[in-house]
């Protein structure tokens, strides 16, 4: 069982993501409290399969495959329907900027790898930390409604603001380390 546990999480992190889309859209005061939950508790289980990978040292191809669509599929599903719930130029701008970003990145390490150079772009202390903003970030916009005294969803907003200026940042960080295999 704990061989499996990382990819277990990771098969659970993607099977929420119709159900926060489902709350997302129900028609109750309390389904986008549930919905930010719901990415809440997959956000946690993206730390959580690479914790427990590391732990057990139960790293598989499947699971190194896995792990990272199910990040991107996660954000940017949360990312298109916030955006279709608040149409602005500025949400838009962050959700592509987001949106595509990942979608580089990913044509990046798929270029390294044919090339041999994986480990060339490597995950960054910069993508940990544009993930942990861009995660709260879009839990607040979730969430949505004020708490107490805290503006949520505007908070929420320069959080993705901020999220998408360390995306542009860690996309930068990544086309340099790959910058001298490109140019060959």
């Amino acid at each position: 069982m704990t061989k499996h546990l990382p990819n277990i999480l990771t098969i659970l992190r993607m099977v929420l993501i119709p159900v926060m889309i489902l709350f997302f859209y129900l028609p109750f005061e309390w389904s986008r409290f549930i919905a930010c939950w719901v990415f809440v508790a997959a956000s946690i289980t993206d730390f959580l399969d690479g914790y427990f990978a590391r732990k057990h040292k139960t790293f598989s191809k499947f699971g190194a495959f896995l792990d990272p669509v199910a990040d991107k599929l996660t954000v940017t599903t949360a990312l298109v329907i916030l955006l279709q719930d608040h149409p602005t130029i500025l949400m838009m701008i962050a959700t592509a900027i987001i949106i595509g970003r990942e979608i580089t990145i990913s044509a990046l390490r798929e270029w390294m790898a044919e090339l041999g150079e994986r480990g060339s772009v490597n995950v960054a202390m910069i993508g940990k930390i544009k993930t942990v903003f861009q995660m709260t970030a879009i839990g607040f916009l979730l969430y949505e409604a004020d708490l107490w005294f805290i503006p949520v969803y505007n908070t929420g907003l320069v959080l993705l603001y901020v999220a998408a200026g360390l995306t542009l940042y860690s996309m930068y960080v990544y086309l340099k380390a790959a910058w001298p295999m490109m140019k060959d």
